[in-house]
């Protein structure tokens, strides 16, 4: 298991590097939101990986004079355990600036099938290994709404 992750974050790794890419972000689902893994932000951690997630609105939700397109999370995943544990949110500016990050206070959870933990976690620990639908989160934002209103 840890060798088929090392090879998958050593494959994505190496990808967007030579591509100098900021993200590879692939999309894992389509519900509520549009939400991608980044696959080049995997990194181990102790027994477990680390991944960015971008969670994109269908439209623009404004709040005061502020339009947000989404969010970005880093979750921790223990493969073996099937565990999942939602770090932090912050949010996504239409125009691109991210933040404040929001600390959760949630403890790691059992992974349920069908779910976006389940979804981002077959990309963190290697059992999905597509190859990026986007390289920006501006890229991310135009696909993810596109594919909400198929």
């Amino acid at each position: 298991m840890q060798r088929a992750f090392l090879a998958t974050a050593a494959f994505f790794l190496l990808a967007t590097s030579a591509m100098a890419q900021d993200h590879a972000l692939v999309l894992t689902g389509i519900g509520r939101f549009a939400v991608f893994a980044d696959a080049a932000s995997l990194t181990p951690d102790g027994d477990g990986v680390r991944m960015r997630s971008l969670q994109i609105n269908e439209e623009d939700m404004v709040i005061g004079d502020v339009a947000y397109a989404g969010g970005w999370s880093w979750w921790r995943f223990d493969c073996a355990a099937q565990t999942a544990d939602r770090l932090d949110f912050a949010s996504l500016r239409a125009d691109g600036v991210e933040g404040p990050i929001t600390p959760t206070k949630s403890a790691p959870y059992a992974i349920t099938p069908g779910g976006d933990a389940a979804e981002l976690a077959a990309v963190a620990c290697g059992a999905e290994t597509r190859t990026a639908d986007a390289v920006s989160a501006a890229e991310a934002v135009r696909i993810g709404r596109e594919r909400m209103k198929d």
